[in-house]
């Protein structure tokens, strides 16, 4: 009897010493501020119908998709302002969902920006600068005070398919370089819409528009996902590799590897991306098998993500229906 209940204990234990980890990019969080930055749907009071009304939909429908995730922290992305961020705590709240620690990242005038929510302790948050144009969004860096151990978490967006992929090598390079100045061996998780395929380097060769760098990526070539002869890192050969990161997409079977669909083709434009040091055995560790999508009925519609609505026929307005055009991905860690 009391072996059982030393084996209890030490199960508690160990079930404690796990943290679920998420990426959602919300599509357009707006508040109802007029600031000048705003596409012009979400300009309040127009004849978009951006109200008060809608406003609210939408943050309980955004709260309700994180709520089901059940996320201890979770990156997200198209967030307009630190005032949306702190209505959807609230809303969190109102629905019994409790994100004591928050961070945002904007130091220019982007139209949406990066956060982070998390039921742990930050130890620091960040907001690197990518560019000076607007049309780079900031990378939020975050260090979690994990069972107290260090994990730090970078929230990214990069430039979206309408710029070349320069663009994203740009984000790339300063994450890259962000990741090179941690301590030798501290964890850390790359996450967020990279508007980038976990495969790039073979999607985007084709084309004129997206390929103005000879082939190389930002996700794939810059972060190293792949080895020098373009072999995807695996969860083993990230161990051997100090240089190297591991995209998750791997461990899901193929057709479930995406989380946006474009004019009918699936992509994964959102990552989640992991340091050698979350699979070495020691410390923090990435629970193998763990990673997914959430994909919970509600957030389809006809077979496809089930976004915030907006009418198709003039004069445009929202319809105050939908939750986001991503699907939130996330995984497990714990303390080993």
């Amino acid at each position: 009897m009391k072996f059982f209940w030393l084996l209890l204990i030490t199960l508690t234990f160990l079930e404690g010493a796990e943290v679920k980890i998420a990426s959602y990019n919300v599509e357009n969080l707006f508040d109802m501020n007029d600031d000048g930055t705003e596409y012009k749907q979400y300009i309040p009071n127009t004849s978009w119908g951006w109200t008060e009304e809608m406003h609210r939909i939408k943050l309980r429908n955004t709260a309700q998709v994180i709520k089901d995730i059940g996320a201890d922290v979770i990156g997200l992305q198209e967030i307009e302002s630190e005032t949306a961020l702190k209505e959807l705590k609230a809303e969190l709240n109102r629905q019994g969902i409790y994100y004591p620690h928050y961070a945002f990242a904007r130091s220019k005038n982007t139209t949406v920006a990066t956060a982070l929510l998390s039921k742990y302790p930050l130890k620091s948050a960040l907001s690197h600068s990518v560019g000076a144009s607007r049309s780079y969004r900031d990378i939020l860096e975050a260090k979690i005070d994990f069972n107290g151990k260090n994990l730090h978490i970078f929230v990214n967006h990069w430039k979206s398919k309408s710029g070349s992929e320069s663009m994203r090598i740009q984000s790339a390079k300063v994450l890259k370089k962000l990741i090179s100045n941690l301590d030798e061996d501290e964890p850390y998780i790359l996450l967020g819409d990279f508007n980038s395929h976990y495969e790039e380097y073979r999607t985007f060769v084709k084309s004129r528009k997206h390929n103005d760098t000879d082939g190389i990526t930002g996700i794939n070539h810059v972060l190293k996902t792949i080895d020098e002869d373009e072999n995807p890192i695996t969860i083993t050969s990230v161990k051997e590799c100090d240089d190297c990161s591991y995209n998750l997409w791997y461990e899901l079977p193929q057709e479930q590897r995406w989380s946006h669909e474009y004019r009918g083709g699936h992509e994964a434009l959102d990552n989640m991306i992991i340091s050698p040091s979350l699979a070495d055995g020691k410390g923090v560790e990435y629970v193998r098998g763990s990673f997914g999508r959430f994909d919970a009925p509600y957030l389809f519609y006809k077979g496809k993500p089930y976004r915030w609505q907006q009418s198709r026929k003039f004069p445009k307005h929202h319809l105050g229906e939908g939750y986001s055009d991503h699907l939130a991905i996330f995984a497990k860690f714990n303390v080993r």
